[in-house]
């Protein structure tokens, strides 16, 4: 887990102050990391096969398409791998850090590179580059033969996927501070769906019109640092009922077609959620792992094995709850109760963005660069 960082925007670009907000303690010694706890065994998994991409970070996702795992590095790497062998279908260097990324619609495959430029790659080519008014954390889009980007001052804009032609651009005024990690945008239907501070919006995919929004984090605080409400990425979706993350404030569901407001619990985590038709999965920044009933909220069972062993995003299979750590571990949880069944190692370093599970293959990202294929039974 990396920590969040908060970045002071202004209206046309990310830029300015950048403050370390502490999601694990206030005080000036970083918490002992839990020790690893006792696994019951009772669940079966094998390593399937490892590669190899370069450093990452937290904000450069894996993505599947089909058999296809895309996943980029820092330095400026894009592979499209087999997700079956872990062997590369195509590689390419774009000679130039990637700041976000990547989305792709299995043909199609975006980035964003640190100098805020978009590219995007089709079977090993560049096809297009585009220079974005600022610099973006959130993987871009693709779908619908369109790219969609968020830049960091949360400015929303749709282009071409064959051309690059820009198409349209929407954003709403600036709040005074915003994160600099990956925001929400998602699709869901013909909407798209775009987190603006502590809003919901409901956007047209084809023009940009705003067709509603929802309130759902609700600032709070003394001051512009305790006020900060975004909703971040990471959202559960199960049909049209959608559950998302307020940064540091609360977690809540909600229908993704209208806006209407289910339910809304406190939480105190800063990245998103998984879930299945019955369950939602959490981890607040402490390390504690949550879970709720999804049609209510009602809480389900609260685990703290884990604490301060720095999780990443949590992944809900059908028997086991799965998240990695800051040390490479791989670590599977009951879903009835949250109690370590197995972990697994990987190269040391922390585990980044969520892991995936493509078929009957789990994969996971390391800050390294190591990309682990495991094989549950």
């Amino acid at each position: 887990m990396t920590q969040p960082f908060i970045s002071v925007v202004s209206r046309l670009l990310a830029v300015g102050l950048v403050l370390l907000v502490s999601a694990c303690s206030s005080g000036p010694e970083k918490p002992k990391a839990s020790p690893l706890p006792v696994v019951s065994g009772n669940f079966k998994v094998q390593p399937a096969w490892k590669s190899q991409v370069g450093t990452t970070a937290s904000h450069l996702l894996a993505s599947v398409h089909g058999q296809q795992l895309a996943v980029a590095s820092t330095q400026g790497q894009l592979a499209v791998m087999d997700v079956l062998s872990g062997r590369d279908i195509w590689r390419i260097n774009l000679n130039t850090p990637i700041q976000a990324g990547v989305g792709g619609d299995g043909r199609r495959f975006a980035v964003v590179t640190q100098a805020n430029e978009l590219v995007v790659a089709q079977s090993g080519q560049v096809l297009w580059r585009q220079i974005l008014p600022a610099l973006s954390y959130t993987p871009p889009l693709v779908a619908g033969d369109r790219v969609f980007v968020m830049t960091g001052d949360r400015a929303v804009a749709a282009f071409d996927a064959d051309t690059g032609q820009r198409l349209w651009g929407q954003q709403r005024p600036s709040d005074p501070l915003l994160l600099r990690q990956a925001g929400l945008l998602m699709p869901l239907g013909d909407n798209l769906l775009v987190g603006w501070g502590g809003r919901l919006a409901s956007l047209n995919p084809l023009t940009g019109a705003v067709r509603w929004e929802s309130l759902v984090g609700v600032t709070r605080g003394t001051n512009e640092v305790e006020r900060l409400v975004d909703l971040v990425a990471g959202a559960s979706r199960q049909g049209n009922l959608l559950c998302v993350r307020s940064f540091q404030t609360s977690v809540a569901c909600l229908d993704g077609l209208t806006g209407r407001m289910l339910w809304s619990r406190p939480a105190q985590g800063h990245q998103g959620l998984d879930g299945n038709e019955q369950t939602l999965v959490g981890v607040e920044s402490d390390g504690k792992v949550l879970a709720w009933q999804r049609s209510t909220g009602n809480p389900l069972w609260s685990q703290d094995a884990l604490r301060f062993r720095g999780l990443s995003l949590p992944l809900l299979l059908n028997n086991a709850v799965v998240v990695g750590d800051q040390e490479g571990w791989v670590h599977f949880l009951s879903p009835q109760d949250g109690k370590a069944l197995q972990r697994m190692a990987t190269d040391g370093s922390a585990i980044t963005g969520k892991p995936i599970l493509a078929g009957q293959m789990l994969v996971v990202v390391t800050r390294n660069g190591g990309v682990f294929g495991f094989r549950p039974e």
